[in-house]
């Protein structure tokens, strides 16, 4: 932590700008975690007033905090109110607040690298009195451990956000039903995403039927297309269509295109949301696209390019490339000179035995699944495939 820290104070107020350099809002709090064991309070968001209204920034879709502002890593944010979770803290209420007989002007935050982000290093103290002059002092975030304390909960689900998501699942299904459901309101909705994306679909369907249905339809927004489409299939027709009115008109309707096809197909495993571009992409902006911390590592591993419009359904598919071979490639060059020369699709009927076959007889990582148009809809992935012909309750053992 030697590198020189960004002040809270000074990233408060600042604008929270969009990939093209746009404005979208102003940054009015930032949400940190509390320790655990020796690992500092991390900063897990950002709330900001957009369209006269705070919502939450995850700090992972934040690119970089500088003068000019608060910079995300694409143009897209997600409006819903912001909603302060059990075992979360306000770096606004921090300040001016008092430790120890001194106020805490300032909270000094450094950069880590991924997956740590932002975290605390210091606190600037100070203190003053009638016949003293006022004074000030640094120190590290250790010596105050105090001023970050959010109690019994905020330490459980601090220490269960370092867990990989499968020790996640493992660890709350070992924990009685009311106790779960606690960790499972406090749990930022990505982080409640990925627990749910692990566990198998019946405990899926108790869980999400405990949050309010706000709340649930926030967190089907964050899972994987196909694992959502796979937990609102084992639900009710009822409660299933409640949940998709609740949610953003586009994430409903890649749902609902998701469970209009038989679960043992290759439409009922596919996500919608490969890496897809167009011919023109260069094999750099591809790369960086890879990179991305939310992509998930099933879908970093190979692009499909296509005409546009890139969103599922797309134009015309053309092909795939995997990153291996645009690795060797000059980072200027246009991705749709080195497409791989196999070409393999399936319909989105195939039946999922012979997905796996296919998959199989190519050696690949993910296969495109095109429909009659020659559009594609998305891709099967090998773990979508290992998901149905392992035993149901694998994912916990």
């Amino acid at each position: 932590m030697d590198a020189a820290p960004i002040y809270v104070s000074r990233v408060l107020r600042l604008p929270l700008v969009d990939r093209d350099g746009i404005a979208l809002g102003r940054v009015g709090d930032m949400i940190l975690s509390p320790p655990t064991h020796d690992s500092p309070p991390r900063v897990l968001g950002f709330v900001a007033a957009v369209q006269r209204r705070d919502i939450f920034i995850n700090a992972n879709r934040v690119s970089d905090i500088a003068p000019g502002g608060v910079h995300l890593r694409s143009g897209t944010v997600d409006l819903h109110r912001f909603r302060l979770r059990p075992g979360e803290l306000l770096a606004r209420s921090l300040l001016s607040s008092t430790h120890g007989g001194e106020s805490v002007q300032d909270i000094g935050l450094v950069r880590l690298g991924e997956p740590d982000g932002w975290v605390v290093g210091s606190v600037l103290l100070s203190s003053s009195g009638i016949l003293r002059r006022r004074s000030g002092r640094t120190v590290q975030w250790r010596e105050v451990p105090g001023l970050f304390d959010a109690g019994p909960m905020g330490r459980q689900v601090a220490e269960l956000r370092d867990l990989a998501a499968a020790d996640l699942a493992r660890r709350v299904s070992d924990m009685p039903v009311e106790r779960r459901h606690q960790v499972a309101s406090a749990l930022e909705d990505e982080r409640l995403a990925d627990l749910l994306e692990e566990l198998p679909e019946d405990e899926q369907v108790k869980l999400i039927e405990s949050l309010d249905i706000e709340r649930a339809a926030d967190v089907l927004e964050e899972m994987e297309p196909d694992d959502a489409a796979d937990l609102l299939g084992e639900m009710p027709a009822a409660e299933r269509n409640e949940l998709l009115a609740a949610m953003e008109p586009d994430d409903a309707l890649d749902l609902r295109r998701l469970l209009a096809y038989d679960q043992n197909t290759a439409g009922g495993l596919m996500t919608s949301e490969p890496l897809i571009v167009t011919p023109e992409t260069t094999v750099a902006e591809v790369l960086a696209r890879m990179r991305a911390p939310d992509m998930p590592a099933g879908l970093a591993a190979q692009v499909f390019v296509v005409e546009p419009p890139t969103a599922t359904p797309t134009g015309r598919y053309i092909g795939a490339v995997g990153f291996q071979r645009l690795l060797r490639e000059p980072p200027s060059s246009l991705v749709g000179t080195c497409l791989d020369p196999v070409n393999e699709f399936v319909h989105p009927n195939l039946r999922e035995l012979e997905v796996a076959r296919r998959l199989a007889a190519y050696d690949a990582i993910a296969v495109p699944v095109v429909d009659d148009e020659g559009r594609l809809l998305g891709c099967v992935t090998v773990d979508d495939v290992l998901d149905r012909v392992l035993p149901a309750n694998w994912r916990i053992r």
